[in-house]
């Protein structure tokens, strides 16, 4: 067991289920400087692929990847739209002003914590070993939230003693950040009474309403996602990746969780390759000792793509080896001071 802080480099897979091809790129991932792969496993993977993504699991670890599972849509965004609520309309979202939410399932449905439990267990007979629980979030927009369904009424009444208010009153904040950490609380007990651990990555913009996720004992590994999105917001990658890294990882450490930052690889537009070298050294500088790219070749495989894939997925092999020096560096300058003296 190595005595000394290690570190985690990864990035996401998905977009592909060739296995032939899952060999190639897992050696690809490997010789740019990574030992940590997130698979996505959906819900059209667990009725069509899951054969598949096991033997992907069972590759990735051949090649030495740590491996997570992503909760890639199995309720709703982010992620592949899931058939969960096919089976089951009434687990439905309900935004505030009455309208069914089409995509989203609520947390506070029995049947889709039943339904989370047995894509759980399916994950484990796969030889899963730590799940990846993307973004939670109950979405809003102007002027409606989720999640108003009968349900959701019904506890809240319960709760606070008077009917769901239709506008975001603290009670209702307060509502719906406790129905995210109950369902989480609930699943990532089960998770482990399975034998695996718990990660989960929230989004900057719903850190509030996902607060009490810290309290989240099962879940043992917390991190953000601070992509500087220059098509959107032009943030300064390193200023604000490292900003944003420093307050999540204290906060994780607080409450005695592990930590992990994400740092965008896709939707980058020529020209800005090299900001991957910024926000990673920035996630680094800040403490992150766990850094992760979304996704695989710059989002090759989608919509979301980078503009040149081939130069950014270069960039992030530069960026991990850069910060592999550093740390392993530091790693033995502390042993030389200990052995040779």
């Amino acid at each position: 067991m190595a005595h000394y802080e290690q570190l985690k480099t990864g990035v996401a897979y998905h977009g592909n289920r060739i296995l032939r091809h899952v060999q190639d790129d897992m050696r690809d991932i490997v010789n740019h400087n990574m030992n940590l792969v997130v698979h996505m496993f959906t819900h059209n993977d667990w009725d069509r692929h899951k054969s598949v993504v096991k033997d992907m699991i069972a590759i990735s670890e051949d090649y030495g990847l740590e491996v997570w599972i992503d909760n890639w849509g199995i309720g709703g965004p982010p992620g592949d739209k899931s058939h969960f609520l096919q089976y089951h309309p009434e687990a439905h979202q309900v935004w505030s002003d009455g309208t069914v939410n089409p995509v989203s399932s609520c947390y506070n449905s029995e049947a889709f914590v039943t339904f989370t439990k047995e894509w759980l267990e399916t994950v484990r007979e796969m030889g899963g070993k730590k799940i990846f629980w993307d973004e939670p979030h109950l979405a809003q927009k102007e002027g409606v939230f989720n999640c108003c369904c009968p349900t959701c009424k019904k506890l809240f009444l319960e709760k606070y003693g008077y009917e769901m208010p239709t506008v975001l009153t603290p009670e209702v904040e307060a509502f719906r950040a406790w129905s995210i950490a109950n369902y989480f609380n609930r699943v990532t007990t089960y998770s482990k009474e399975l034998g695996m651990e718990n990660a989960s990555c929230v989004m900057i913009h719903t850190l509030e309403q996902t607060n009490e996720m810290l309290k989240v004992e099962n879940l043992t590994d917390w991190g953000i996602d601070p992509y500087w999105s220059p098509k959107k917001r032009g943030k300064d990658p390193y200023e604000y990746v490292y900003t944003q890294s420093v307050s999540a990882i204290a906060n994780a450490k607080r409450v005695g969780k592990d930590n992990h930052i994400w740092i965008q690889g896709y939707d980058l537009p020529l020209g800005h390759e090299d900001d991957i070298i910024l926000a990673t050294d920035a996630a680094y500088d800040a403490g992150a000792r766990n850094i992760l790219y979304w996704s695989y070749r710059a989002g090759e495989s989608n919509s979301y793509r980078s503009e040149n894939c081939d130069r950014c997925w270069q960039v992030m092999g530069e960026a991990c080896a850069r910060i592999r020096s550093r740390h392993y560096d530091a790693v033995l300058e502390q042993k030389r001071r200990e052995f040779m003296k």
